[in-house]
C-alpha cells in the first residue's frame, strides 16, 4: 500500500467521516491525488462513502468512512503497575473480543511471562491473520522509537518489550508510555477533541501527564517530556520509587489513596470497606474509588488528599503552560464527583486567577480509555503492510 492511501486510512480512523476536502487538508495533498486514491480504496472495499456532509451552501460534499470489516484488526494491550488488560479491537474502535484483565504486578520477576500468557488467551479467540499488529502502552520512560522503556534494568524482559513481544508472535508491536498514548487518545475521541492546548492527567497508581501543545504531541528534547508525578511539591518524607523524596506522586497518586485508607482501616476506623478489608486483608483501588463515590467517609477522606495534592500540581502545569484544558483521565477520573472541589479549591489557592480561569478543567467519560489509547499507538505507528492480503498500487 503505497504511503498516501496509508495515510488515508489512517485519518479516517483517527477523525470520521471525512470529505475529499477535508482529508486533502488534514493530510496536506491535492483534491485530485485524495480523490484518486479514495476511489481505488472503495474499489478494494476498503473504505465506504457515509451519506452526505451539512449544507454550506452548495453542493453537499460525500463523507467517508473505514471499512472495518475489510480491514485488519488490532491487538490491545494495556499495562499498568498492578493489572494487565488485552483485548482485540477492529477500525471502529468495536472490541470484538472480551476485555481479558488479569492481576499483574510488574514488580514480580513473573511479569513478562504473565503478559504473554494473558495475550495468548486473548488471540485464540481469532485468527490471527486478521491482526495486523500489537499496541501495548505501559508506564515508564518508553522510548517511542525503539519501545524500550528505561525504567527496567536491561535484563529484564520488560526493557525491550517491542523485541521480545514481536518474537513472541510474530507481528509488528508498537510500545509507548501509557500516560503518553492516554493524550492522544483523549485528543482524537474524548474530553480534548478539537482542544489545541491540554494537559492530560493520568490518574492511576501513579500520576502521568501527556501534553498537546499547538495539537500535536509535545515530547521535549528527549521524548520524556511530562514526568508530572515527580515534580517536587509534596512535604512528605516518603521515599518515591524513582529514589527522591518530595515527589507529587507520593500524595497525589491512587495508591497514596489505598495506603492512607489502608492505614485507617488498620485502626479501625468504621467504614463500609471494614469488612472487605477484614476479609481479604487489602482492599484494592476500584474498591477505594466505589466507596467514595457511595459517600463513604473513610474513602472520600483519602481520596480528598489525592485530590488536593493533584490540584497543587494542576496549578503548576497553569502557571507553565497555560492550558486552554486539563483533563483527569485514567483509572482515577471515575472519583469525579469527590476529587472536583478538592482539586478546584487547591487550584484557587495555589494559582494566580488571571490564568486558571481561563483553563477548563474536565473529567474524562471515556470508557476503557488505555485501552484505547493502546489502539491509537499501532494503528499511528502502522505501515505499509497494514492491509496484507493483496498488493495496492
Amino acid at each position: 500500500m503505497d504511503s498516501l492511501k496509508l495515510s488515508i486510512l489512517k485519518r479516517l480512523y483517527f477523525s470520521n467521516p471525512q470529505s475529499i476536502a477535508e482529508l486533502s487538508s488534514s493530510i496536506g495533498k491535492s483534491v485530485p491525488n485524495i480523490t484518486n486514491a479514495v476511489n481505488k480504496l472503495i474499489q478494494l472495499n476498503l473504505v465506504d462513502q457515509d451519506g452526505l456532509a451539512p449544507s454550506t451552501g452548495g453542493r453537499r460534499a460525500a463523507q467517508f468512512v473505514p471499512n472495518e470489516a475489510q480491514l485488519p484488526l488490532i491487538l490491545s494491550v494495556a499495562i499498568d503497575q498492578f493489572y494487565t488488560s488485552v483485548t482485540v479491537v477492529d477500525f471502529k474502535n468495536q472490541f470484538k473480543t472480551e476485555i481479558n484483565t488479569k492481576g499483574i504486578d510488574l514488580k514480580q520477576e513473573s511479569a513478562y511471562t504473565k503478559i504473554v500468557d494473558l495475550i495468548k488467551e486473548t488471540i485464540q479467540e481469532i485468527d490471527t491473520y486478521h491482526i495486523y499488529g500489537i499496541g501495548i502502552t505501559i508506564p515508564g520512560f518508553v522510548d517511542s522509537k525503539t519501545g524500550k522503556n528505561d525504567s527496567y534494568s536491561i535484563e529484564s524482559p520488560l526493557y525491550d518489550l517491542k523485541s521480545n513481544i514481536e518474537k513472541e508472535f510474530n507481528l509488528p508491536t508498537f510500545v509507548e508510555n501509557d500516560s503518553t498514548a492516554i493524550a492522544i487518545a483523549e485528543h482524537t475521541f474524548g474530553k480534548a477533541k478539537s482542544i489545541m492546548d491540554v494537559m492530560v492527567v493520568n490518574l492511576n497508581w501513579g500520576v502521568g501527564l501527556g501534553m498537546i501543545l499547538g495539537n500535536e504531541l509535545y515530547r521535549g528534547h528527549s521524548g520524556f517530556a511530562g514526568e508530572f508525578s515527580h515534580i517536587p511539591l509534596s512535604d512528605s518524607n516518603k521515599l518515591c520509587s524513582c529514589g527522591k523524596k518530595g515527589c507529587l506522586e507520593v500524595e497525589a497518586s491512587l495508591l497514596a489513596a489505598v495506603e492512607s485508607a489502608t492505614d485507617a482501616l488498620k485502626s479501625g476506623e468504621v467504614s463500609s470497606l471494614q469488612q472487605i478489608f477484614q476479609s481479604q486483608h487489602y482492599i484494592t483501588g476500584d474498591q477505594l474509588l466505589n466507596a467514595a463515590n457511595h459517600g463513604d467517609q473513610l474513602a472520600m477522606e483519602a481520596v480528598n488528599r489525592i485530590g488536593y495534592m493533584l490540584g497543587k500540581g494542576i496549578s503548576t502545569l497553569i502557571h507553565i503552560i497555560n492550558p486552554q484544558m486539563v483533563v483527569i483521565s485514567g483509572r482515577g477520573a471515575k472519583a469525579k464527583n469527590v476529587l472536583l472541589p478538592k482539586i478546584q479549591s487547591a487550584v484557587l489557592e495555589f494559582s494566580i486567577n488571571r490564568l486558571s480561569k481561563n483553563t477548563i478543567l474536565e473529567f474524562s467519560d471515556t470508557k476503557n480509555i488505555q485501552l484505547l489509547s493502546s489502539t491509537c499507538i499501532c494503528i499511528l505507528n502502522a505501515d505499509k503492510n497494514i492491509y496484507k492480503t493483496q498488493t495496492i498500487d
